[in-house]
């Protein structure tokens, strides 16, 4: 099949309504336009470079975990949380009320990301796994009503209030299951002769399009591609997700997936997708540096504490780890008494590694700045 010849489907008239039944995908793909081989050259390479930093970072797991907080994070904003990647670093009995449930939310997205890595180990990224996957992302928030962790039984729609006036409507929930059967034949099908990014690519057009959950369908099209890029060992570490870039180009990216249904533009959309790998790996290796800079910096802080040398070395470990803290966190993770993790906050405190946020007079909370800061700013 040549990208250029794709035909996306065609609409199928159900009872007062039309739906969008897409063709299967399970297919080689080729194509003719040279500014795919050029972007897909310059992905590849910077996936390269981001593997590099992922194996010389020491500990690098532990930083991996704040990529996949950012991502949580910046995700369920695009699905209309309102959280703040410090927020979802504390303990929710911190939390505002009204935040708790955005909260949740961002929290079973992170379970449900380090569920699905560690499931790559002994599953293939298969039907399965991504309703398993999809099941821990709705459990006890606003979608827990809306089946998780099975395909939908029922019609659902993109934008508008109901059928008649949605902006999108998906297939009909009687062709989910053999679509989705084709999807995951497509991302298993070795003797497929597909470069690995063209055919995420694809597939997250095609999951977008069938949208087999009735809620948590962006949330997870956009995980499967970072699940795919280590399932087949392109990525080391699940250190690339393009939600940051979606998020800034949302407009953009919604366009790119209606005019591969309309235009059968499946060309502009590998183009749009190329860029976003290309983009994401560029703000990633900008992100592992800071982290080498970070790093180097805090080692050469470690001797001006003197004779707190060894707690101050312990508590900036403890604190890439965990860099929302509370002294109580401190006595916990030191094994010191309250008094001696006290003064060592102040010390850092004065030397301005940690800040603390809430103004309380009782049950402070003291943030690692410049750390966050780098997943922040994106």
């Amino acid at each position: 099949m040549k990208i250029e010849n794709f035909k996306s489907g065609s609409y199928k008239e159900q009872y007062q309504y039309k739906s969008f039944s897409p063709t299967p995908i399970n297919t080689t793909f080729t194509w003719e336009d040279a500014k795919i081989n050029v972007l897909l050259e310059e992905a590849i390479r910077l996936i390269g470079e981001l593997n590099a930093f992922t194996r010389i970072i020491p500990e690098v797991d532990i930083f991996i975990q704040m990529h996949i907080a950012k991502e949580a994070n910046t995700s369920s904003k695009i699905e209309g949380t309102k959280t703040e990647i410090d927020e979802i670093l504390l303990d929710k009995e911190f939390l505002e009320p009204e935040k708790k449930d955005d909260w949740q939310e961002v929290r079973n997205y992170i379970d449900a990301i380090n569920f699905a890595i560690k499931k790559l180990e002994t599953l293939p990224l298969c039907n399965r796994l991504i309703k398993q996957t999809h099941n821990i992302l709705l459990q006890g928030v606003r979608g827990e009503k809306k089946i998780p962790g099975e395909y939908r039984k029922s019609q659902n729609w993109i934008g508008g209030t109901n059928l008649n006036n949605a902006y999108f409507i998906p297939p009909h929930h009687n062709e989910v299951v053999d679509l989705m059967g084709d999807l995951e034949s497509f991302l298993n099908n070795d003797n497929l002769l597909v470069p690995h990014l063209i055919k995420i690519a694809i597939a997250h057009y095609q999951f977008e399009t069938i949208h087999p959950f009735l809620d948590g369908n962006g949330r997870v099209g956009r995980l499967l591609i970072t699940l795919y890029l280590v399932g087949n060992k392109i990525l080391d570490k699940p250190s690339l997700y393009l939600s940051d870039f979606i998020e800034k180009n949302k407009t953009l990216y919604y366009d790119k997936l209606t005019f591969v249904r309309e235009k059968n533009d499946l060309k502009g959309w590998i183009e749009f997708f190329l860029e976003a790998i290309i983009e994401t790996s560029k703000s990633s290796i900008d992100s592992f540096k800071q982290i080498l800079n970070l790093k180097n910096k805090m080692e050469t802080k470690i001797p001006t504490f003197g004779k707190k040398a060894q707690n101050a070395k312990s508590l900036i470990d403890f604190l890439y780890k965990q860099p929302v803290i509370s002294v109580n966190d401190i006595v916990k993770s030191l094994n010191i008494s309250k008094p001696t993790a006290n003064n060592l906050i102040k010390d850092f405190e004065y030397k301005n590694i940690l800040k603390e946020i809430t103004g309380n007079q009782r049950n402070k909370i003291y943030i690692f700045d410049e750390y966050i800061t780098i997943y922040s700013k994106g």
